[in-house]
């Protein structure tokens, strides 16, 4: 697997941050769309704890970006950057949040009982079923769990698909599983926050209005915290704008000007 891809000319001044954790090449469409203007870099999570990402997103940034460089995070990538830019802030210049989760714990009850309720009884049983596969130390094949999970999940983060196909990533278990725990566990003991607060450089979110992950519980804490900071909601949008049908041109037009100030 290359890590980084590049996409477009150097100098690379632009990095995107896949979610998951463990969906390598999520970012790809983002990547090479604003390639046309400008070098990007997409780096690939490899290390199964945050520590390891944080370092390694700095051995790849240091030796193939043009620093500072701006980080377009999505979902766990967004959390990542905020880390990252709190960690090395010479190494950061902008910070954009694409689709974060909430940043504080009082606002992540409501996720998956919101995704529950987009689902009929079939998938929810499919669910309860797959994740406690992933649980399972017995069980095989958990990158094929996991990917059958993002799918159906995908349809309760969805407002109205574009009717492409998604980008083929490569689907880590093992990542997320190590990873997550400790994301939860930063949210929950406010250290999260303790990073946000570190932050010095410009910070902007976009977020859908039918994404599951509360917009409030990005913009309030964040709007709280940081002194830069500006929050965009995209209508009919989910979690993953790119790919929304009614918001993707708006998603794009945003981010390119975001790029640009």
């Amino acid at each position: 697997m290359q890590n980084p891809r590049k996409y477009g000319n150097p100098p690379y001044s632009i990095a995107v941050i896949h979610g998951g954790p463990g969906a390598a090449g999520e970012m790809a469409p983002v990547a090479r769309t604003l390639a046309a203007s400008c070098g990007i870099l997409e780096p690939m999570q490899t290390k199964s704890s945050i520590l390891g990402q944080v370092v390694e997103l700095h051995e790849i940034l240091s030796r193939h970006a043009s620093a500072p460089v701006i980080l377009i995070g999505y979902s766990w990538g967004a959390w990542l950057s905020v880390i990252y830019a709190a960690e090395q802030p010479s190494m950061v210049k902008k910070l954009i949040l694409v689709s974060s989760g909430p940043s504080e714990q009082s606002y992540a009850s409501s996720i998956q009982a919101e995704r529950m309720k987009r689902l009929g009884k079939k998938e929810i049983s499919e669910i309860e079923f797959l994740m406690d596969a992933l649980e399972n130390p017995a069980a095989r094949n958990k990158d094929k769990i996991f990917t059958r999970i993002g799918e159906i999940m995908a349809k309760t983060d969805t407002y109205k698909p574009a009717g492409e196909q998604g980008e083929k990533i490569e689907i880590n278990s093992v990542i997320y599983k190590s990873v997550w725990k400790e994301a939860e566990d930063l949210r929950k003991n406010s250290r999260l926050m303790d990073y946000v607060k570190r932050i010095k450089c410009p910070v902007a979110a976009i977020h859908g209005d039918f994404d599951p992950h509360p917009a409030a519980g990005v913009d309030a804490p964040l709007s709280k915290a940081l002194k830069n900071f500006k929050f965009t909601l995209l209508k009919n949008c989910g979690h993953t704008p790119w790919m929304e049908k009614l918001a993707r041109d708006e998603f794009y037009n945003i981010l390119k000007n975001e790029i640009l100030i």
